[in-house]
């Protein structure tokens, strides 16, 4: 039997920012992301962690090399494939339930219908108490959640996340992480999670890809054997602390 193409393949990918003076942000990447599969793109700023999603999302065309999804070539933005931006992108003008529903609304769909997946996504995130909240009532970090959660409304294979809690206090991010984490394990999707935080990428990931400094290539690949659900006792033990080593040793 013929093995599934993988969810995200990456061949030979290459990206060069024109200019007067062109930088070459990523050099010869080649990975492949598999279904289900949550796997992080860890890197030191600048390493063109961005640049790769942004090439998966379909906005930047690769300047060598190609990029596919389920085996055809990415050759522009899908709804298949959901982008969660660093930027805060909710609405200011809607609410919590409005901005969640906002893509099943330019779909058409029925009101009774969106009503019934919205309020399920907001449950999810923890903020039922808060549906008919505006985002200026709302903390950086439910205000991401409410982000993910517009995304995940409209049922996409796959989630490309670009450091969405990499603004938020230490405390904060910590808790987003644990939220994700619980999404993730509610709601299997294939993910490509980019952070420059070690620690976040070994809490939430399955596989962690290493990228060197500009241009980016693939420095290594590595296996996160940590049992699911991850909880506080994941953060301290042993197992957690041994693979944070083996990454800081990588990325010095």
């Amino acid at each position: 039997m013929t093995a599934p193409a993988p969810r995200l393949e990456a061949v030979d990918v290459g990206y060069t920012y024109p200019g007067a003076t062109p930088t070459q942000a990523l050099e010869k990447i080649g990975l492949q992301v598999h279904d289900n599969e949550f796997v992080a793109l860890l890197g030191p700023v600048g390493c063109g962690k961005t640049t790769l999603l942004r090439i998966f999302a379909g906005f930047l065309e690769p300047t060598t090399g190609s990029v596919r999804c389920d085996g055809a070539t990415v050759d522009g933005p899908s709804p298949q494939r959901g982008y969660v931006l660093q930027e805060d992108a909710i609405f200011p003008w809607m609410t919590v339930r409005e901005n969640v529903e906002f893509g099943l609304l330019a779909r058409g769909i029925d009101p009774a219908a969106r009503g019934a997946v919205g309020g399920e996504l907001i449950e999810l995130i923890g903020l039922s108490r808060f549906e008919d909240a505006y985002p200026k009532e709302l903390s950086a970090g439910m205000s991401k959640m409410v982000e993910v959660a517009r995304v995940l409304a409209t049922d996409p294979a796959i989630l490309l996340l670009d450091e969405p809690f990499g603004a938020l206090d230490a405390q904060t991010r910590a808790r987003m992480q644990d939220e994700l984490a619980r999404l993730w394990e509610r709601r299997r999707k294939t993910v490509l999670f980019v952070t420059h935080d070690a620690e976040e990428a070994l809490y939430l990931a399955d596989r962690m890809l290493v990228l060197s400094p500009r241009p980016g290539r693939v420095k290594a690949d590595f296996r996160v054997d940590l049992p699911r659900p991850r909880s506080l006792e994941t953060r301290f033990s042993p197992a957690f602390s041994a693979l944070k080593r083996r990454i800081w040793e990588t990325l010095s």
